[in-house]
């Protein structure tokens, strides 16, 4: 069977074929995990048997991403680096929200704001017949005489992968010119039918590159694997007195580099980490933490304690979660009194969906339907302990309407007319406006730390609250707007009719 995680491999493998990911689902928790529990533990042809999982496939997509624009939001928000998209300049227009992310990131982590550092090449029709290397060698020299960062990625797109452009020699005769990493990363839309694997193609790039190969350890240094969320797990681990080392977004390159050097690896999101995590494990020896997520009190405790396990520092931990406990239950109890009677929806990527219903439910918000983007049968570790559906389904219980669907607009509505939340969680801003059109306030969730940890039991609690307060204002959008859909489809139960 072919290696998962093979870093001699200059591609990473799409994580449909290396996880069995899937784009579009329907039923409830409890059948997705025996599906998923099966399609788990088997392996080449005896997927096949697991073809209900991967039944429904929609004849169109009305939105969604790719893996260039997750390799965009990660190798572009490294600090001192450029990325370089090899690509028709169609491809750049995520460089004007992520700018925005990024310098907002950049202020809340205390970091000096500065625009993101993204060149596009601008490929036209000639360069897609005759090829576009030299625009690519003058992307480099220019990124170079403009920023002279210490690495340089460079991204795929779509018509650099139908064309066969020779990127990784190309990167290669850059990298000894200018002695700095020069990284390529295949990260062509096409590649995979989820944007997730755009993730995993800038960590292995960084893997190979950038990572020190000969780590001096520290005993005390965490890699935390994050995107652009405030700085919650400084003041959470300096209580077992660890450092965090953020990575990838708004990481330097000497951040990346010691990831080699940590004594442990955790994340916030399963999804996002997989990857770099289980590959700093295998051929670095920096363990990775196995265990739930860190949302809620069951997660937390079990993320903490396994977290002190590989870094000795068990009596630390145990302090801290008595300590925390105390702390947070009181305002948890008032929060749940406001918060009775209530239904929430969440809207979300795989892993971080299954967090925040946690969380709802420890505040006794009722939750019976839930989108996610896409869903991972199993993460790259392997390990039973970061199954965080089946964490969800044992400790907070089944979830009856839960969906997969790659952010389609027009299945989201017969989603929620199943089951009429008072609110929504949405993190990718996308969807928000069809829910204030259905007189549904939403929190978009750009701060995606919110929930971690026994604080974000209160802070999601309180912002919950918050959006509540402005219900009046949505229940006007929705007294005069009309939805863009047909009466045919405003009519349909069943949002998967065009797929069965």
């Amino acid at each position: 069977m072919k290696e998962k995680i093979n870093l001699d491999m200059p591609e990473v493998q799409p994580r449909e074929q290396r996880l069995g990911t899937i784009i579009a689902w329907d039923g409830d928790i409890d059948e997705l995990h025996r599906q998923s529990d099966f399609l788990g533990r088997a392996s080449g042809c005896d997927r096949k048997a697991a073809c209900k999982l991967c039944k429904l496939r929609g004849p169109f997509s009305q939105g969604s991403v790719c893996s260039e624009q997750m390799v965009e939001c990660q190798a572009g928000n490294v600090r001192d680096a450029v990325l370089i998209q090899h690509a028709p300049i169609g491809c750049g227009a995520g460089q004007v929200p992520y700018n925005s992310i990024y310098r907002n990131g950049l202020a809340m982590r205390g970091h000096k704001v500065e625009n993101i550092r993204i060149i596009n090449t601008n490929l036209g029709e000639d360069d897609v017949v005759f090829g576009a290397a030299d625009k690519l060698r003058t992307a480099i020299d220019d990124a170079w005489t403009r920023y002279k960062p210490k690495a340089i990625f460079i991204a795929t797109s779509c018509a650099t992968g139908i064309i066969g452009e020779d990127v990784d020699s190309i990167a290669k005769e850059k990298q000894e010119e200018l002695n700095i990493p020069v990284i390529p990363m295949a990260c062509e839309g096409f590649r995979s039918k989820h944007w997730s694997t755009g993730f995993d193609a800038t960590q292995h790039g960084i893997l190979r590159q950038i990572v020190n190969k000969h780590p001096h350890k520290q005993e005390d240094l965490v890699n935390v694997i994050n995107l652009w969320g405030s700085d919650v797990f400084t003041p959470m681990l300096a209580n077992l007195n660890l450092r965090v080392n953020y990575v990838v977004d708004l990481a330097s390159v000497d951040d990346l580099a010691r990831m080699s050097e940590a004594a442990a690896t955790v994340g916030f999101c399963y999804t996002l980490s997989s990857y770099l995590a289980a590959a700093l494990e295998k051929h670095f020896g920096v363990p990775e933490v196995k265990a739930p997520m860190p949302y809620g009190f069951a997660g937390t405790d079990a993320w903490l304690r396994e977290l002190a396990r590989v870094t000795h520092r068990e009596e630390l931990a145990e302090k801290y979660i008595k300590a925390e406990h105390a702390r947070v239950r009181p305002r948890i109890a008032e929060l749940k009194k406001k918060l009775k009677g209530i239904k929430g929806y969440v809207a979300t990527g795989s892993a971080y969906s299954h967090g925040l219903i946690q969380v709802l439910r420890e505040l006794e918000v009722e939750v019976n339907g839930s989108l996610v983007f896409h869903h991972d049968p199993v993460y790259d570790s392997g390990d039973e302990r970061e199954d965080s559906l089946g964490h969800l389904l044992k400790h907070y219980g089944n979830v009856e309407n839960f969906h997969v669907s790659n952010r389609q607009q027009y299945q989201l509505y017969a989603f929620l007319q199943k089951v009429h939340p008072d609110f929504m969680l949405i993190r990718h801003n996308g969807l928000a406006p069809l829910a204030s059109r259905l007189g549904i306030p939403a929190a978009p969730l750009g701060d995606e730390h919110i929930a971690i940890g026994y604080q974000g039991i209160i802070n999601l609690g309180e912002t919950i609250l918050d959006i509540l307060a402005r219900k009046k204002y949505h229940d006007s959008i929705k007294k005069h707007v009309t939805l863009p859909y047909t009466d045919w489809w405003l009519k349909q139960e069943d949002a998967y009719i065009l797929a069965r």
